[in-house]
């Protein structure tokens, strides 16, 4: 395996594409149109210059040198590997599979979803090698965080899932295996202990500063829950809430009212400046 497409360029998309740059890659991103593009050209950059301030890589040119951002899918024609990291949208994510198997020709290449909470087996049925699809699940922020849940379907070959784990080990991260089910193993658990703080703040009961605190000093937390939700986007918690909810039908799993309205109103935490909190752009 040495050519790996990204199908998304925001922070999860670039994130997977300066790691597997990083891991000697050549490297395909697409994204949508010119502007988002350059966006995601730009944020590349940016990061691959703040870790070659910190020591972390020799040369950001040289890593860039091994991305190229562009518009065009058929791009992805001659890659080994596709990794789809678009909006957490089941609609989206299956016409984006479809797109993926005519166009990657190689029968042994592995089409990847990135997503946190779909089903693999949804994405998989709609293309004509379902052998050959899994879901490979890297965790904000790519390039720091560790974690990377391979997720293969029932319909997922041996092969595909070894190489996917050969893949991810390559770029020093550290697998784990999950069952294909809404959530897998993280946003199982994480999931719903966010949407129980959102719930707890909703009704008054304590601040988002003290629920925060609590459990940043009580529970030894890098940050708290409400912090974490900004982090994640508040439009994507809640889109991996209504996949919970749906394939499992708790209410555990159900986005809280006050979640929807912001998410309604544009307020989707870090990346637009205001979720629980404030934050400079």
């Amino acid at each position: 395996m040495e050519r790996v497409g990204v199908v998304g360029c925001g922070l999860m998309g670039a994130g997977i594409a300066e790691v597997s740059a990083r891991g000697g890659y050549d490297v395909v991103v697409v994204e949508s149109d010119d502007a988002r593009a350059r966006a995601g050209h730009d944020r590349l950059e940016a990061s691959l210059k703040r870790a070659e301030a910190k020591g972390k890589i020799d040369s950001a040119a040289e890593v860039m040198g091994r991305i190229r951002v562009v518009t065009d899918l058929s791009e992805l024609a001659d890659r080994d590997l596709v990794v789809e990291a678009i909006v957490e949208d089941e609609d989206a994510k299956t016409a984006l599979f479809r797109e993926l198997d005519a166009i990657v020709t190689s029968p042994d290449a592995i089409l990847a979803s990135n997503t946190s909470s779909i089903p693999i087996m949804k994405l998989a049925v709609v293309t004509q090698r379902p052998t050959h699809v899994t879901g490979i699940h890297f965790f904000n922020p790519v390039p720091v965080l560790s974690l990377v849940e391979i997720v293969p379907s029932l319909l997922t070959d041996g092969d595909t899932k070894d190489r996917a784990r050969s893949f991810v080990t390559s770029l020093g991260k550290e697998p784990i295996d999950c069952q294909d089910r809404a959530g897998f193993v993280v946003n199982a658990l994480l999931i719903p202990f966010i949407l129980s703080a959102i719930r707890m703040f909703e009704s008054g009961f304590a601040t988002a500063e003290d629920i925060d605190r609590g459990l940043v000093l009580g529970a030894a937390h890098p940050q708290g829950p409400l912090a974490l939700a900004d982090l994640i986007g508040l439009d994507t918690t809640k889109a991996v809430a209504e996949s919970l909810y749906e394939e499992f039908k708790e209410q555990l799993y159900a986005p809280p009212p006050l979640l929807a309205r912001m998410v309604e109103a544009g307020l989707l935490g870090r990346k637009t400046g205001r979720g629980f909190y404030t934050y400079d752009k």
